[in-house]
């Protein structure tokens, strides 16, 4: 079965991140004609390991559970908290260490919270280029959250969350992403054939 992922940068419980990211996914899903399975990946639950693999080179089995989990999803949900003007650092490098292929033609729906308002040109300036670098699907309607929009009513940011979900949907049923494979995953690494003890 196919399913959509949430994926959190947001540090805190509970995240304000995570609670968009579940709004974001149950509109999502609320809108689709063949309802998708939901799975969310918590980037703080990886933060050692993605530092690691940073030096390493060697992924976590943690870590490449992660990457797969984005691999096979036929949609996702990447929420990250604005600080100064851009997204945090877990998210901008969990997706600098994800191989580059793995983005390329999946659907996307973009979120973003953050203190203020005018905090939502981050999706437009630091997001966006980075998934049109990663050649990713991106929906039309991203979604700012700020700590005012979680307010009593909640009517206004309620009406953007279901506007996305019904978006994001129809790009998914339209784009299904396919999973993932890397095309390099047999090569030897550059490491091992300069080891002469491999000869």
């Amino acid at each position: 079965m196919s399913y959509l992922l949430v994926i959190s940068a947001g540090m805190g419980t509970p995240s304000s991140s995570r609670m968009l990211g579940d709004r974001l996914a149950a509109a999502t899903v609320e809108a689709q004609s063949v309802r998708s399975e939901i799975k969310v990946l918590e980037l703080r639950d990886v933060a050692v390991d993605l530092a690691h693999f940073y030096t390493s080179h060697v992924p976590s089995r943690a870590l490449q559970d992660a990457f797969d989990l984005v691999g096979k999803a036929s949609g996702v949900i990447a929420v990250s908290p604005v600080l100064n003007a851009g997204v945090n650092g877990l998210f901008k490098l969990f997706f600098d260490l994800l191989d580059e292929g793995v983005m390329a033609g999946r659907p996307v729906l973009l979120a973003a919270t953050g203190g203020s308002a005018r905090h939502s040109l981050a999706i437009d300036n630091a997001m966006l280029p980075l998934f049109f670098y990663l050649k990713a699907t991106v929906a039309p309607l991203p979604v700012f959250a700020a700590t005012d929009d979680w307010g009593s009513g909640e009517s206004g940011l309620a009406r953007r969350i279901a506007a996305a979900g019904r978006a994001f949907a129809e790009l998914v049923q339209a784009r299904p992403a396919t999973d993932y494979a890397d095309e390099f995953a047999d090569v030897p690494d550059f490491a091992s054939l300069l080891d002469p003890g491999s000869l």
